[in-house]
């Protein structure tokens, strides 16, 4: 009925943007690995301050939002529509994966969270970070070891 939460936002934008953007990844963990250990340190602190897709609609639908409170309850009560406009496009997002905005966010370049953790994943891995952990392993130890990997 409503498409997977990794799968929504993809699923609704252009292949051709969705190419554009595991290209730009593929060439920063490249760029990165190349670079050596302080660069891929760099970049995970980096992603770490990127901001998905998500984040970027929350902030613009809110935006919106309190400009049009502000001007139906200052202007004219008829601009109230916009932010009831926002708000089921909002909605629309949460349900489908598409809105408005979506189509112009993502040709700016702006990811979904699993984007952003594919790049992570692959430069830890490329570190080194998963080096300890034993495939198959279930003891505390094991999972304790696989979850400092991917949290570190």
């Amino acid at each position: 009925m409503f498409p997977s939460t990794v799968d929504r936002v993809p699923n609704h934008t252009s292949q051709a943007v969705n190419q554009e953007i595991r290209e730009r990844t593929e060439d920063s963990v490249a760029r990165t690995a190349a670079a050596g250990p302080g660069a891929i340190r760099r970049r995970l602190a980096e992603l770490d301050q990127e901001w998905d897709i998500e984040r970027v609609l929350e902030a613009n639908a809110a935006s919106i939002s309190l400009v049009g409170l502000a001007l139906g309850a200052t202007l004219n009560k008829k601009l109230l529509v916009l932010p009831a406009a926002v708000a089921g496009f909002l909605l629309q997002h949460a349900l489908q994966g598409w809105c408005p905005p979506i189509g112009l966010f993502r040709r700016l370049g702006f990811r979904t969270q699993a984007e952003i953790e594919q790049e992570r994943f692959a430069l830890k891995a490329l570190r080194g970070d998963f080096q300890h952990v034993r495939a198959g392993g279930g003891q505390p130890a094991d999972v304790e070891r696989t979850l400092r990997a991917v949290r570190s």
